[in-house]
């Protein structure tokens, strides 16, 4: 019986090809949609799950409370405290403190830059590493050990070589033994590190280390499956009180689990995170599903006249409602089949596109059942959802009164019809709506005022001889004609860079209790990034001159009260400095935000970043030529590498970008699955009504008064859906805005656009059909009466 049923459906679905096709093309992109989105998020939720002891390791980030507001830090635990948790809390079997870094590697003449980790023993074992070559219990044995990723090993020695004893030279002044090789980490893990090396020859020397005022490191703990985390997490929070008595600053517990999904935090409470956009995305490729689905449903049902006789027929045979609602759950079944079908193909297609989108670099693999068994689901319920109306529907019709001859009566399929088109056209403006408005927000905060010039300048790392050898290096890159100027920086200009409170300084109030940033510069660093001083002047190129002066920004002179604040003192620790000049507020970190004060420092010694300005005009292949020739001569142990700041700025929107991008492509799809039902409804009102067309044209019916004719009825749907839809984006995009202290207000304009481009592709859509039938001879269609 079942193979009866596939065989009459699957002859229903070609003697209605046209129809079939629409419908199995808008159910494939819908399948295509859902499953690139399904890729991304099992990419997301599996963050960090190559780790088996995931349920079991936490990171231990701390809160410091500034202004009577908490702040969460990363990288901010003191040295001595991950020893203190492992010997003074129950429950603690692990800790390691870490560090990261960029090392050159350097073999005979071959030299690589690779990011790691110093780290303690502890570990290695807590990241459950799979070692190719080496031991983990032993791979830490010597102060001088390392330990690399396969990648790292196959490029410095080449594959199918052991990398396992042979030694590295490491930034051109120190030697390392490879004690290890372990299996390459996959792209989604929140701590990446190409190798790992003992933590205590990164602390060697350095005392200031053994405090627990200074905050420096990233540091790991692992629970005992026993353990009681909230019972843990608690004695952790007491724990730095305890050692410096003081309740301004405390560590915590942050579970591994969390650590890509839900890491952001507001007065020291967890909120959200990554997982925000996890339900978004699939909550809208859920709704591009729907719409698919919609379009399978009102071709059904609209198509029911076709089918009527059919249904007399078989009902007068014998067939009950439920062979025949087998029958045409059948059909759905059998086109969504296609659909996942093609749908297979469209992903192979769009795959490396989306990769490129998104940033990632997924992988289909079919045939894992992960991959399988969720295909075949929205299959399944693709073909449920889509079938079940019309099943019920056509299946309903009565055999005497289609015997004889009287229409079937849509009754209330009508009415539905409409409200689905409705609610097609309603969430495709939604889309077009948040697009708009995403991209406006993103670009809003683009273009305010960061404080200094993005464009034309360029990062490079201090390394090697840099320091040594920056006075010729910046006289010979200006003197080649392509830079305007060269300076020093110990942090990136974006973000990073040390911070404290308890300094004291003349006028204003409250001084201990406020952050304040330290950046420690080259006299040329204002003019380089193009920042502005308000106020006295810059530093002298004799760092002599000026070791005890500082500027500072604007807003750090609003806290030291009325009148100029050229010439105050500031306080830090010991030592006291002299305010010079004042810096115009500088945009870095929260770019939705403000930036904390920050005072800088003539010490270009403890700089770690050199930052050129290109002339404007210069190609950047010459630029770029003449600076590899200079550092080369002045520093060449080390490889010729930069970035342009104004890349990492557009970095830090990525997950705006995502968001705007993802509205966009999902905006395009759903327009297209809505604009292919509406074709299929437009096409098939026309032909229903063939007849009247035809004797309105005899009568005298101009083209585009029969156009006007078919094509308001769909239009007034589109109204409909925009009037609809105005309200529910306004709310939707509120509530997206609301998360951004620098944010955009929504104008009316975005949804007179949404609609115009709405109503427009829906008026061509409608067009294409309404002009064909329309320019139809009416005596054909008079005589076929």
């Amino acid at each position: 019986m079942f193979k009866n049923y596939l065989k009459i459906a699957w002859r229903n679905l070609w003697k209605n090809k046209g129809y079939s096709a629409l419908n199995i093309f808008g159910l494939a992109i819908g399948i295509t949609c859902a499953s690139l989105i399904l890729l991304w998020v099992e990419d997301e939720v599996n963050f960090d799950g190559v780790f088996p002891k995931q349920d079991l390791v936490y990171y231990v980030p701390t809160n410091n409370r500034f202004e009577g507001q908490w702040r969460t830090f990363y990288q901010s635990t003191p040295g001595p405290l991950a020893q203190a948790m492992k010997d003074e809390i129950p429950g603690i079997v692990g800790s390691a403190r870490t560090a990261g870094e960029n090392l050159l590697f350097t073999i005979g003449e071959k030299g690589i830059n690779r990011f790691g980790r110093f780290v303690d023993p502890d570990f290695l074992d807590m990241f459950s590493l799979s070692f190719i070559e080496g031991d983990a219990a032993t791979a830490f044995d010597d102060f001088d050990a390392i330990v690399i990723s396969n990648e790292t090993a196959t490029q410095l020695y080449g594959r199918n070589t052991t990398a396992l004893g042979r030694v590295i030279r490491v930034n051109n002044d120190t030697n390392y033994h490879v004690t290890g090789v372990y299996e390459n980490l996959p792209d989604n893990v929140s701590f990446g590190f190409q190798w790992a090396a003992p933590f205590e020859r990164y602390a060697l020397g350095k005392e200031w280390m053994k405090e627990y005022r200074n905050g420096f490191a990233d540091t790991f703990v692992e629970l005992s499956p026993k353990a009681d985390f909230e019972t843990v997490d608690a004695k952790v929070r007491e724990l730095i009180p305890s050692k410096i008595e003081e309740e301004d600053r405390y560590a915590f517990l942050h579970s591994m689990k969390d650590w890509r999904l839900r890491s952001n935090f507001e007065n020291g409470q967890q909120v959200d995170g990554q997982i925000v956009y996890v339900r978004l995305f699939s909550f809208i490729a859920l709704i591009i599903l729907l719409i698919a689905c919609i379009n399978f449903m009102n071709l059904s049902t609209a198509r029911s006249e076709k089918r009527a006789k059919e249904v007399g027929v078989r009902k007068v045979l014998g067939s009950g409602k439920r062979k025949l609602m087998a029958q045409f759950m059948a059909e759905a079944l059998i086109t969504t089949s296609l659909a996942a079908l093609a749908s297979i193909l469209f992903i192979w297609m769009l795959l490396p596109e989306f990769n490129l989108l998104i940033g990632k670099q997924l992988q289909l693999r079919l045939f894992d059942t992960v991959h399988l068994l969720p295909l075949f689901g929205i299959t399944l319920i693709c073909g449920l959802i889509s079938g079940w109306y019309p099943a019920f529907y056509l299946s309903s019709f009565k055999p005497v009164e289609i015997m004889k001859g009287v229409k079937a009566k849509e009754g209330s399929a009508h009415v539905i019809r409409k409200g689905l088109v409705i609610a097609q056209f309603t969430a495709s403006i939604v889309f077009i709506m948040g697009t708009i408005v995403v991209y406006q927000q993103v670009r809003h905060v683009k273009s305010r005022d960061m404080g200094y010039e993005q464009e034309n300048l360029v990062q490079l790392p201090v390394n090697g001889d840099v320091l040594k050898n920056f006075g010729p290096i910046r006289q010979e890159m200006i003197a080649s004609g392509t830079v305007e100027n060269v300076a020093l920086m110990n942090s990136n200009v974006l973000f990073g860079g040390n911070n404290s409170s308890g300094l004291q300084w003349e006028g204003g109030k409250d001084t201990e209790d406020v952050l304040i940033s330290h950046r420690y510069i080259s006299a040329d660093f204002f003019d380089t990034a193009g920042m502005e001083i308000l106020e006295g002047r810059g530093f002298a190129n004799d760092v002599g001159t000026d070791s005890k002066n500082v500027l500072i920004t604007e807003s750090f002179s609003k806290l030291m009260g009325q009148g100029s604040t050229v010439g105050k003192r500031i306080r830090r620790n010991d030592t006291e400095y002299t305010v010079i000049g004042i810096v115009k507020d500088y945009l870095y970190g929260d770019m939705y935000g403000t930036s904390d004060p920050v005072m800088f420092y003539n010490n270009p010694e403890y700089t770690g970043n050199m930052y050129v300005r290109i002339k404007s005009g210069i190609p950047m292949a010459r630029a770029f030529t003449e600076m590899e020739e200079v550092m080369e001569r002045h520093n060449p142990a080390f490889p010729f590498e930069y970035e342009f700041v104004e890349d990492t700025f557009n970095a830090m929107f990525a997950s705006e970008q995502l968001v705007g991008n993802l509205s966009r492509s999902f905006a395009l799809l759903a327009i297209i699955i809505s604009c292919l039902g509406l074709f299929g409804l437009s096409s098939y009102t026309a032909e229903q009504r063939r007849k009247e067309i035809g004797v309105r044209k005899v009568l005298g019916s101009s083209v585009s008064g029969i156009v006007k004719l078919l094509s308001m009825d769909f239009m007034g749907l589109v109204l409909i859906a925009l009037l609809i839809s105005g309200p529910f984006a306004w709310w939707l995009m509120e509530k997206w805005l609301e998360g951004f202290a620098y944010r955009i207000e929504i104008n009316g304009w975005v949804f007179l656009i949404a609609g115009c481009i709405a109503i427009c592709i829906a008026l061509l859509t409608v067009s294409f059909q309404a002009i064909k039938a329309a320019k139809a001879n009416p005596v054909k269609s008079l005589r076929a009466e």
